[in-house]
């Protein structure tokens, strides 16, 4: 099934393109070094993940702030592993992970080969959820800023998906009309439902695997965007 109509195609980044749970890792790894914390990279991982998508889902349903994220995920997962470490070194290991993270550039396999089928065909723009001061940072370091027409922060829009108002300020920013225009993420309520709320198409990436029932068409890879662009 091809979306025949379509002239602009938006992507989440993070979890979609860009490989946010390897380049986290690879983050973890340097900052813990730094602060000499004797912790396995994946033995945090393993608590730390649920606790940082929970307060992803509190941030985005503006449950908590940005400041209380970004401290939170590191305390509340330290206090789970019983290990003790001062309100100072969280905040210290917050502020590194911040800036250390855009450095690194693993994108998400047929990110590059997607992007070099549909630039010629579509206008492409990114809307994300995460931090403006380093969203703009990993797409130029993971060279696929040129991609993109427009980026859509939700700092910038002062929304966040799965609210309409986000997709409203990308759409106007392209010049863009619903009906003319696609969604690819791998959140589904914050990319699917919000997108098919602001009236656009969808496409759900499973980026987990999860093969749940849902109402739009979904992949597991990016390549078979192909079956529908």
């Amino acid at each position: 099934m091809k979306f025949n109509n379509i002239k602009h195609v938006y992507f989440d980044l993070d979890h979609t393109l860009w490989d946010f749970d390897k380049n986290s890792a690879l983050t973890f790894d340097v900052i813990f070094k730094e602060e000499n914390i004797g912790v396995e990279t994946q033995d945090f991982l393993n608590t730390y993940i649920p606790i940082n998508i929970d307060y992803w889902a509190q941030y985005r349903n503006n449950l908590v702030s940005k400041e209380v994220l970004r401290v939170g995920r590191l305390r509340d997962s330290f206090k789970a592993m019983n290990i003790k470490v001062s309100d100072v070194v969280i905040d210290n290991l917050s502020n590194r992970y911040i800036s250390v993270l855009p450095g690194f550039n693993h994108l998400l396999q047929d990110t590059i080969e997607i992007l070099d089928y549909l630039k010629p065909q579509y206008k492409l723009h990114i809307i994300t959820n995460g931090f403006e001061e380093i969203q703009h940072n990993k797409m130029q370091n993971s060279r696929i800023a040129d991609f993109f027409d427009t980026i859509t922060t939700s700092e910038e829009a002062g929304v966040k998906k799965p609210h309409f108002q986000i997709f409203d300020i990308a759409l106007k920013k392209a010049n863009a009309s619903p009906e003319n225009s696609i969604m690819i993420g791998d959140s589904y309520e914050a990319d699917i439902e919000g997108a098919k709320n602001a009236g656009l198409q969808a496409v759900f990436f499973d980026y987990y695997g999860k093969k749940e029932s849902r109402q739009v068409p979904q992949i597991q890879k990016l390549n078979e965007l192909r079956m529908y662009l």
